[in-house]
């Protein structure tokens, strides 16, 4: 493409538009952006950034080339995205998924506020996207949940001290709600068979071939899938699928951790320990608060 027909990025916000955001991590200099609470739990789904907007023009963001999903619902007023070059209207109870490494863009259409929430993803060419479309989609849905699970998230991000479990299950709810959007436009599912067997068995020591056999592939096959699926291997995911397990045990159950260890897999309440603080930030005695 040439550099008379390449898309340039714009970020216009205007004093009339207001917003709110959580990130989830430091090193954001951009003045929307920068003083946002920080959930880290965030970059467990490989989200950047949730928020809601309140905006009005001359509100613009345009993006030659998007390094993530970007999932927005409409709440109030009429917005705009570009499709294909053109400006193309989004209403108020429709859900708008815009695609990664394509360009892509919003405004505010008229001089009412225009109200939305949005899950902003970084993923990288490597790995399969959220939305395996390569044009944005439009559809009508149930927009009000995901925003009352934005709102969720940024008042216990912005807690002292913060809860972490409150926090995941904001979290889990934002990139459900995503997900279940995204779900028609998404590639290859047989990975799903693979997982629904592994949570029902997690104390089982998984390995590879085993996790292979299920989904009736090869282990370098199963290995390159979750690798664009998931961005992560099978073994990571198997870790990930117990991680989950045990928060929602440490939040709902006054079981102890080493019991808590032992339902999901793991022999050592210290081996345990340290995997749920590289995938949580925190250790279990800390999480459960």
């Amino acid at each position: 493409m040439s550099d008379e027909t390449e898309i340039q990025d714009i970020e216009t916000f205007g004093a009339a538009t207001r917003y709110e955001v959580v990130r989830a991590q430091e090193g954001d200099e951009r003045s929307w952006i920068s003083d946002a609470p920080i959930c880290e739990l965030l970059k467990t789904h490989h989200i950047g950034h949730v928020g809601r907007m309140w905006a009005k023009p001359p509100f613009t963001v345009v993006r030659g080339d998007a390094s993530g999903t970007f999932a927005l619902v409409g709440l109030e007023g009429r917005g705009e995205t570009l499709i294909d070059g053109e400006w193309r209207g989004v209403k108020a109870g429709e859900i708008c998924l815009l695609p990664a490494f394509a360009p892509t863009g919003i405004r505010a259409a008229n001089r009412k506020v225009w109200n939305f929430a949005w899950v902003r993803y970084e993923e990288s060419r490597e790995t399969s996207p959220i939305l395996s479309s390569s044009s944005p989609v439009i559809h009508a849905g149930s927009v009000h949940a995901l925003n009352h699970a934005i709102a969720g998230l940024h008042v216990e991000s912005t807690r002292d001290p913060v809860e972490p479990a409150m926090l995941h299950h904001w979290v889990e709810l934002i990139h459900g709600f995503v997900s279940r959007a995204a779900r028609p436009y998404q590639g290859d599912d047989r990975l799903w068979r693979v997982w629904e067997v592994v949570e029902q068995d997690l104390v089982r020591n998984w390995k590879l071939k085993d996790l292979a056999e299920i989904g009736c592939l090869s282990p370098e096959h199963l290995r390159r899938l979750c690798q664009q699926q998931l961005g992560r291997s099978p073994i990571q995911q198997v870790t990930y699928l117990r991680m989950r397990r045990a928060v929602h045990f440490l939040t709902t159950t006054h079981e102890k951790v080493e019991t808590v260890a032992q339902a999901v897999g793991y022999e050592s309440p210290f081996t345990f320990s340290n995997a749920f603080k590289r995938w949580t930030g925190k250790r279990p005695s800390e999480f459960r608060g």
